[in-house]
């Protein structure tokens, strides 16, 4: 069965209930889990002359932005130790979340992806993209989605 299981997180109430589902299905099949949260490049205003109403400053983004990933990979962590279910966590910055899944995945040598998916459709799909689908036509490493 599965060994080494990736769980990318992005702190919403849909990704933390994966998260716990993740930690019952490793706790299961006495599998590892690597947890992760992609955190947002800076995107500096378009003109830095007139900054947009509430742009943060290069400092302000990055130290709240990494704030938040200790703090989502913080209770990720707690609910595997919980579980005493064997966890690292992995924080970094990139501008495609679904790349940097599945490159975690396969430099961590895990054999499957377990990820929350919202189940857009239609036009809200279109116009946001999916993660969680841009994982599935990309990676070669098994993945279950959770919803």
């Amino acid at each position: 069965m599965y060994k080494h299981v990736l769980v990318p997180t992005d702190g919403s109430d849909l990704s933390n209930d994966a998260v716990t589902k993740a930690v019952q299905f490793a706790r299961e099949t006495g599998a590892r889990l690597t947890v992760l949260h992609v955190m947002p490049e800076y995107i500096p205003p378009a003109f830095a002359e007139f900054p947009a109403a509430g742009q943060a400053s290069f400092a302000e983004f990055m130290k709240a932005t990494e704030e938040t990933g200790k703090s989502i990979l913080g209770a990720a962590k707690k609910t595997a130790d919980d579980a005493s279910v064997a966890c690292e966590t992995v924080a970094l910055r990139h501008t495609q979340p679904y790349r940097a899944i599945i490159d975690v995945a396969r430099d961590k040598g895990c054999d499957l992806i377990f990820m929350s998916s919202h189940g857009r459709r239609g036009l809200s799909a279109l116009v946001l993209g999916s993660e969680t689908n841009k994982v599935l036509t990309h990676s070669s490493i098994p993945v279950l989605v959770f919803r």
